[in-house]
């Protein structure tokens, strides 16, 4: 749409990103609300809802627009600045981009058309034809309705399944998984045969593994149906964090070949348990499907404009198809089986990780080059030493 016809459209029209976050707003927008599009631009869409919006936001319309992609004719209540309350109807679309998706979001005034209802009602014994549009109306809204109230039942299940997740994890595996860790520990403290130390190798490789598969579904369940995957921020030295989560990852995964490599120096604002989380799901995913007859490469680095950890494996390329959808959910590059594959939120883990740092994740794969995943973080946690 040129700017121009945006700007001036008889509606009010945005662009946000997924997080709510406002890209672009044309002026009628800032209009009804008493801001102007610069204010607007950097603000999440239901901040400036009323309170009941909000919570129709989270548990209806965001929901429905990541399931469907589109929803047509939703009510709001939105606040001017002033406070008072504005009415509107909400038509919104998603658009994928190659960077991940925008949605489109039209605003429509309310006044003329409960008025246009109200003399529609009035006149109804009047005319047969105004008659059908009214029962045409209500056909539309029951559908809506019903679409509506599926889509709440759907995150309702979702919910329910989330919440199970956590009872099932919180209280029937972590703690005798706890259990069996140390008996694992304490068994290996006496004398044992080459075969026993082997065993209990595996079940010490085998134990990691399940405690990595309980906090990705724990943090997955944390960024859906709770406040957010948290992080607690604090001046670090990111090579000596990745230069340790390596060498732990080195006894996790014994038969991986597992280089760490350095590139500028300085002190970045992270957290670091969990930027060695980002690091060992990545690495997990590279022992899962690249070639452990060559080096996994571990690359922190750090600039006056760059915070960045990379891994890269020389495994078999992803195909295009597959590349989109890699950081969702449940979601596999491939179908080969493994061992040490998790329940397929390792990835997803990590984009929301990198997220809520202010970073990204990307990802290349050639044939040529291999697979490199690359997390960057918001560039103000560096400083110079």
């Amino acid at each position: 749409m040129p700017a121009e016809l945006f700007d001036s459209a008889a509606c009010a029209l945005a662009v946000t990103a997924e997080d709510g976050t406002i890209l672009q707003a044309n002026t009628r927008f800032g209009e009804w609300l008493g801001f102007s599009t610069t204010e607007l631009c950097g603000r999440r869409f239901q901040d400036l809802l009323t309170m009941g919006g909000r919570i129709f936001h989270q548990t209806h319309l965001a929901p429905m627009l990541r399931m469907r992609g589109n929803v047509t004719e939703v009510k709001l209540d939105m606040l001017h600045r002033d406070g008072q309350k504005v009415t509107v109807l909400l038509n919104g679309t998603q658009r994928k981009q190659a960077d991940g998706a925008v949605y489109d979001l039209a605003l429509f005034g309310t006044t003329d058309r409960d008025k246009y209802e109200r003399e529609l009602l009035n006149a109804r014994n009047f005319a047969e034809a105004l008659l059908q549009e009214k029962t045409a109306t209500e056909l539309a809204l029951k559908q809506a309705q019903a679409e509506l109230s599926e889509a709440y039942a759907i995150a309702q299940r979702r919910a329910l399944f989330a919440e199970q997740m956590v009872a099932i994890v919180s209280h029937d595996l972590k703690n005798p998984l706890t259990a069996i860790r140390m008996a694992s520990d304490f068994l290996s403290r006496g004398e044992r045969t080459a075969k026993e130390r082997q065993l209990l190798g595996h079940i010490g490789q085998s134990s990691e593994r399940a405690q990595r598969m309980i906090a990705d579904l724990l943090d997955f369940t944390q960024a859906r149906v709770g406040q957010g995957i948290t992080i607690k921020a604090a001046p670090l030295d990111l090579h000596g964090v990745t230069r340790r989560a390596v060498d732990e990852l080195r006894v996790a995964f014994p038969n991986a070949i597992l280089d760490h490599y350095v590139e500028g120096r300085g002190v970045a604002n992270l957290d670091a348990d969990r930027v060695q989380q980002i690091i060992g799901n990545l690495v997990a995913n590279s022992v899962a499907y690249g070639d452990l007859q060559r080096p996994i490469s571990i690359t922190s680095r750090l600039g006056s404009d760059l915070c960045e950890v990379s891994v890269h494996n020389h495994g078999a390329v992803i195909p295009p198809a597959l590349l989109l959808g890699l950081f969702e959910p449940m979601t596999r590059g491939t179908d080969q089986g493994s061992d040490v594959r998790s329940v397929g939120l390792g990835l997803y883990i990590v984009r929301e990780l990198a997220r809520v740092h202010g970073g990204d994740v990307a990802v290349t794969s050639t044939a040529q080059d291999g697979t490199t995943f690359s997390v960057r973080f918001l560039p103000v946690g560096h400083t110079e030493v």
